[in-house]
């Protein structure tokens, strides 16, 4: 069975709004733009690599934005001492490898987890509030809102040229 048996709501992002609403307003777009493109597939869809030798699957792209959400909300923002979710220090690019047995209700599950725990954090913080990266960058919330959207829409345009090759659903 699918981790995604529904297509999610997704809200258009406001023409006219403050910073913050705005910046929120385009990352909820994202994450629900992934979430669409991994709608209706089943686990051997999902896990299906964009083309040869690319490792690259819609699973797997759900399993790297958890890692993202965690790595700059999370460590990042609050400085939590967390662990990766699927890499190692052998394999850096874990959250696409080893699919043939990952438990994809499980990638969502988690996926959502780290959204819902960034939303926690970010809440009642300003945008110039900052966290460390590595402990040698500061980083404002700001900048990693603006990131976050950056990351989240290079990867849904290879979610959306992945799950065409899949079943020729396209769309934005």
């Amino acid at each position: 069975m699918a981790a995604m048996t529904t297509t999610p709501e997704r809200t258009d992002p406001p023409y006219i709004a403050d910073e913050r609403t705005m910046l929120e307003s385009w990352l909820d777009f994202h994450r629900d733009t992934l979430a669409m493109k991994c709608a209706g597939l089943d686990d051997e869809q999902l896990r299906t690599a964009s083309a040869p030798p690319s490792d690259l699957s819609l699973l797997g792209l759900v399993r790297h934005m958890a890692s993202v959400e965690r790595g700059w909300f999370r460590t990042v923002l609050a400085g939590e001492d967390v662990p990766p979710l699927y890499l190692t220090e052998e394999d850096p690019d874990g959250e696409f490898h080893g699919l043939d047995d990952a438990d994809t209700a499980e990638a969502f599950a988690t996926w959502r987890a780290e959204i819902a725990r960034a939303r926690e954090l970010t809440r009642g913080r300003s945008l110039d509030d900052v966290g460390s990266r590595r402990g040698r960058h500061e980083v404002s919330l700001r900048w990693i809102y603006v990131h976050m959207i950056e990351e989240y829409a290079r990867h849904n345009g290879h979610a959306d040229l992945i799950r065409e090759r899949i079943d020729g659903v396209t769309g934005d």
